[in-house]
């Protein structure tokens, strides 16, 4: 029996979804419609994630900068593929005050335009090479169907974009950061990821080459959770950055850019979260042990207090509840907002000198003695839990995973438990289109594997890839 408030998760996964949202205070629907508010719960997770990936992109050299929420038209409509792949989702500003513009204005859908212009008047030599810009914003893309993070008409990401020498050193750049976001994924998130290559169909606009990082949810429905794309000399061109090499010639520059999104606490979600509300991985978690102190009895208080104090210091991030509410009541709340370690200390048991921990991700309670080394207990409970709640995720994808041979076995998979299907492909975009006619199946990536057959899973032909392929979000 779950969270009174929360749907079955397997009686129906969307709307215990939506109740997970609205019952850990995630996010909120808002009047304006296709935008959600991120209440204080969620965007703390947001800012952590956010800490995490930035150190990481500054211990790879990259620097943080801001460009204008605002592209001109002519300006996005330099490079022909990013206009045809984005005009269905740009929003357009048309008029400013009381007067029409001369020129319509689009809210960024994402800043591949801004930044070219930018590096098109602040490079001239290979001297000046590479650099290494990223940005955290909001960006609109006029979405028709929406869904709290997952799917929404403003987001918060970020996105880097980053200009090289060579395209050596482009393509090095390109899968340096899909390693970063399976790291992040792996590591911070508890998500076990399959990387690969996206199919032209399915890459980025204007890309030569797209990278995926692709997640898979409880219920077998796959995530996009990072891209990373390769774009030569395509933009570069388009918008006219050149340097002057070493040989004293003008060439164009080699580009990349890559993101991930507020989309990713869909994912957190989706993969770890249970009938009783949101669970979090020990190191993503905002706030990753509460301390209840039951009774107020002076014993008790100042034992929540020194355990506080040493938690703290040794950066563990805690707070003691001492709201009015019934234990009870803090228990659920505590649960709900997916706290991974909640320590539970009351005068009877103190009479017996022990305290009660309980695990969120498995809603095990376990006695200690009270006089325990409260931060050695807690940091080798927060490392169990995180690798436990990796390889629960790790053996849900395995369980989920299958192979076909044939169009059939693939629609009899789908149609059964949808899951990541490894199947051949010819190449042939029209074999793309035939398999997506099966609820919406899509190329999640080519990854670089073992041929599983000779023949095309569609069309029985020559099989040329090795394709991930799933339903998505």
């Amino acid at each position: 029996m779950g969270n009174k408030a929360i749907t079955e998760r397997d009686k129906d996964f969307a709307q215990w979804y939506t109740d997970v949202v609205r019952a850990a205070k995630l996010c909120d629907y808002s009047s304006v419609k296709g935008c959600m508010v991120i209440e204080p719960n969620g965007y703390a997770i947001w800012e952590k994630m956010q800490r995490i990936l930035d150190d990481k992109f500054k211990e790879l050299g990259h620097v943080n900068v801001a460009m204008p929420v605002f592209i001109p038209e002519n300006l996005l409509k330099k490079e022909g593929e990013l206009v045809e792949g984005f005009a269905p989702e740009v929003a357009w500003i048309t008029q400013g005050g009381s007067k029409e513009l001369e020129e319509r204005l689009a809210f960024r859908p994402t800043s591949e335009t801004l930044f070219c212009d930018y590096y098109k008047d602040h490079i001239s030599s290979y001297r000046d090479l590479p650099k290494l810009y990223n940005q955290w914003c909001n960006v609109v893309r006029w979405e028709k169907e929406t869904r709290p993070f997952l799917r929404s008409r403003e987001f918060w990401w970020q996105e880097g974009h980053t200009i090289h020498e060579t395209e050596e050193e482009a393509i090095k750049e390109t899968k340096q950061m899909m390693d970063v976001y399976q790291w992040f994924h792996h590591e911070i998130l508890a998500i076990p990821s399959i990387t690969g290559l996206k199919t032209e169909k399915e890459k980025f606009a204007g890309a030569e080459f797209t990278l995926t990082n692709e997640a898979l949810m409880y219920n077998g429905v796959a995530l996009q959770a990072g891209t990373s794309h390769y774009f030569g000399q395509k933009f570069a061109k388009a918008y006219d950055v050149k340097f002057l090499n070493k040989e004293n010639k003008l060439e164009y520059v080699y580009q990349t850019s890559w993101g991930t999104t507020t989309r990713m606490i869909g994912g957190l979600i989706m993969v770890h979260s249970d009938d009783y509300g949101l669970v979090l991985p020990p190191r993503i978690a905002p706030k990753q042990v509460v301390i209840i102190p039951i009774g107020d009895d002076r014993q008790v208080n100042s034992l929540c207090e020194e355990y506080k104090s040493k938690l703290l210091a040794n950066n563990i991030t805690c707070y003691i509840d001492n709201t009015e509410k019934s234990p009870g009541f803090k228990f659920a709340e505590a649960e709900v907002n997916g706290i991974p370690v909640r320590i539970e200390v009351g005068a009877r048991d103190l009479a017996n000198n022990q305290i009660t921990v309980a695990r969120r991700d498995t809603r095990e309670k376990l006695v200690t003695d009270a006089n325990t080394d409260i931060v050695n207990y807690v940091n080798e409970l927060l490392e169990t839990i995180q690798h436990d709640m990796y390889q629960r995720a790790v053996e849900r994808q395995e369980k989920l995973t299958f192979e076909a041979h044939n169009l059939k076995e693939m629609e009899d998979i789908l149609n059964t438990q949808p899951g990541f299907v490894h199947a051949m492909w010819c190449g042939n975009p029209e074999c793309e289109a035939k398999i997506k006619e099966i609820k919406g199946c899509k190329a999640r990536c080519i990854v670089d594997k073992e041929a599983i057959d000779t023949k095309c899973v569609c069309c029985g032909n020559e099989a040329k890839h090795h394709v991930v392929w799933g339903i998505q979000y």
